[in-house]
């Protein structure tokens, strides 16, 4: 179930070692250094493991969210060049036109972990690399993608916990849509410093009484409004 997955899917060590199964799979498959993959998956354990393998090989994910309509993902995938999906079956209509490589991680997991890739892959990752391309809202014309670097997020995780100071007794909610760049932090600042990373079930972001029963449950310490939605979110009863 995705529903709420916390680390009760997978220890620490179960993501690495998925993580290094992922990358050495894309690396057998061309990806390298700056090389975009695809990654069409709602919330979910396979979804820190799609963005944990890319970043593995060397490569930049690009988030493509699967409520997005079809064009838009269209116009992603073209505008992209990727030629490597990472996917959850239940989206292969989404993909229908896409005429590269697919890998569905929920469906074929087994078989990636069967072909067990021997691929080197990269010892050092340098901080100009490209980590991810997030596509804007398009409100202003055609979404246009957007890079960031491995250095530009290690300088934000590392001064957010010289600010904030996570532990490994944290429990953090992701819940921002990939598609955003707030989820970056979500992701990655609790898994940099071995906190508790728990998360919302797919759509549970637009639910404020979902969301006060999911910390109150699992005693979320961390987690991150914009103003607006925090107000939204403290209408909620019991969100006080």
């Amino acid at each position: 179930s995705t529903v709420d997955q916390l680390w009760r899917a997978a220890d620490a060590a179960e993501l690495a070692r998925r993580t290094e199964v992922l990358a050495r799979h894309l690396v057998a498959r061309g990806v390298g250094t700056d090389t975009l993959v695809g990654v069409c998956l709602e919330r979910s354990f396979e979804m820190v493991v799609a963005l944990m393998g890319s970043l593995r090989a060397g490569a930049a994910y690009v988030p493509i969210d699967p409520e997005y309509p079809r064009e838009r993902v269209a116009h992603m995938l073209t505008d992209s060049g990727v030629k490597i999906v990472l996917g959850q079956a239940r989206f292969a209509e989404l993909l229908a036109g896409f005429a590269g490589d697919v890998v569905w991680l929920d469906r074929d997991w087994a078989a990636v972990e069967a072909r067990q890739a021997a691929s080197e892959l990269p010892r050092v990752i340098a901080a100009e690399q490209s980590a991810y391309a997030i596509y804007t809202s398009g409100s202003t014309g055609r979404p246009k993608g957007a890079v960031n670097t491995h250095g530009a997020i290690l300088n934000r995780l590392l001064w957010m916990q010289a600010e904030y100071r996570l532990t490994a007794a944290d429990r953090a909610l992701q819940k921002t849509p990939f598609s955003f760049d707030v989820s970056v932090w979500e992701f990655f600042w609790p898994l940099m410093v071995g906190a508790r990373l728990v998360l919302a079930q797919p759509g549970g972001h637009r639910d404020g009484a979902y969301l006060v029963e999911l910390i109150r449950r699992e005693g979320i310490t961390t987690l991150h409004f914009v103003p607006s939605m925090l107000h939204a979110f403290l209408e909620h009863q019991g969100a006080r």
